[in-house]
C-alpha cells in the first residue's frame, strides 16, 4: 500500500480521461462520460480531489467511500464530493463494472467562487451536504442532466471565445437544479428544528470554518487560529459553529482529525510514530490518548 493519500488535481483528471476539456479548462472544469476502463483505477484508493466532484450514475452499480461512509452510486443515482474529503470510487461486482455509464463533473474552488452563486442557500446547511452526498434522480430529472450535460459538452469542443464564462452560467444552473433535487430529499431526514433558524451569515462562517479544518487540521487545533482566519474572536467563532451545528468548534477539529488518523491507519503502512509527525502531535503518548479517548481503541487494536 502507498503510504500518502493521493493528492489528485483536475488537470490529473484531464489526462486520465483525455479529449473531454481543453487544456486552458484543465485546472478549473473537468467533465467526461465514462464506461468501464482500466483507469478507473486512478479513484480505486483513498484520495482528495482539490476540487468538487459530481458522479451522475446512468447504469451499473459503484461503491463510493466518503471519509470512512460507504455509499452506494445506483443507477440513476448522484454523489456529491466535497474538496477535503477522504475519498474512494471503487466496484465490487464484475458484471456491474461492465455495464457501468456514468458522467464525471469536477469544478475548482476558485471556479465556482468566480461564478457569485450562494452555495449556502442553494445547499441551505453545507453540513447536511456532509451527511447526504447522495440522492437519487427520477426518469425527468435524469433526461435534464443529461440535457445539461450535452450542452457543456458542445460547448467545451466548440472553443468558443470566453468559454470559462459561459461555464460558470450553466454549471451555476445545473447546481442549482442539483441542490433544489437534494433539498427535496433532506425533507425526509430528520435534521435539528434549529436548521431553518439560522441566518444566512451564521450559516456562511460554519462554511467558511469547516473549509479551513479540513485545510489545517493536521497542524492547527486551537479555536483562536481559525477565529484569526474569519476575522472573528474565538468565543463569538465558537458560538456560531455551536449553534449553526450542534457541535463545538474543537469537536469539528477532532473529528477531522481522527478521521484523518483512521485513514492512515487503515489505508497506509505508516508506522504509528510517522503518524504522530504527520498529524503533529507532541508525541506517541498523546496521541495515543486523544486516539483511544475517541475510538475506544488503540491506534494499534484499530489497524487490527
Amino acid at each position: 500500500m502507498d503510504s500518502n493519500l493521493h493528492e489528485i488535481s483536475l488537470r490529473d483528471l484531464s489526462k486520465y480521461f483525455p479529449g473531454t476539456v481543453t487544456d486552458t479548462l484543465s485546472d478549473d472544469f473537468f467533465i467526461a462520460e465514462v464506461r468501464h476502463d482500466a483507469i478507473l483505477d486512478i479513484l480505486n484508493y483513498p484520495c482528495r480531489l482539490n476540487g468538487y466532484l459530481a458522479i451522475f450514475c446512468l447504469e451499473g452499480e459503484l461503491k463510493a467511500e466518503i471519509n470512512l461512509k460507504t455509499y452506494d452510486i445506483r443507477e440513476n443515482s448522484v454523489i456529491i464530493n466535497l474538496p477535503g474529503n477522504i475519498s474512494r470510487i471503487y466496484s465490487i461486482d464484475e458484471d456491474q463494472l461492465k455495464r457501468l455509464h456514468f458522467v464525471m463533473v469536477a469544478v475548482s474552488s476558485d471556479f465556482l467562487s468566480s461564478s457569485r452563486m450562494d452555495y449556502v442557500q442553494m445547499f441551505n446547511e453545507s453540513i447536511s451536504l456532509l451527511d447526504n452526498p447522495c440522492f437519487e434522480m427520477s426518469t425527468d430529472e435524469r433526461a435534464i442532466f443529461l440535457k445539461y450535460f450535452e450542452l457543456v459538452d458542445v460547448l467545451v469542443k466548440s472553443g468558443q471565445k470566453g468559454i470559462k464564462q459561459v461555464l460558470r452560467g450553466i454549471v451555476s444552473s445545473c447546481l442549482y437544479y442539483a441542490g433544489s433535487i437534494w433539498q427535496k430529499k433532506l425533507l425526509s431526514v430528520e435534521r435539528p428544528k434549529s436548521a431553518g433558524e439560522q441566518s444566512m451569515r451564521t450559516k456562511l462562517f460554519l462554511e467558511q470554518f469547516l473549509k479551513l479544518v479540513a485545510e489545517y487540521h493536521d497542524r492547527e487545533r486551537g479555536m483562536a487560529f481559525y477565529a484569526d482566519k474569519l476575522c472573528l474572536t474565538p468565543k463569538y467563532l465558537s458560538k456560531i459553529i455551536k449553534n449553526a451545528s450542534g457541535k463545538s468548534g474543537p469537536e469539528w477539529i477532532d473529528s477531522f482529525v481522527i478521521l484523518e488518523a483512521k485513514n492512515m491507519l487503515k489505508y497506509s503502512d505508516m508506522p504509528v510514530k510517522e503518524i504522530v509527525y504527520k498529524l503533529h502531535f507532541p508525541n506517541a503518548s498523546v496521541f495515543y490518548k486523544f486516539f483511544k479517548s475517541h475510538t475506544g481503541m488503540t491506534p494499534s487494536e484499530y489497524r487490527g
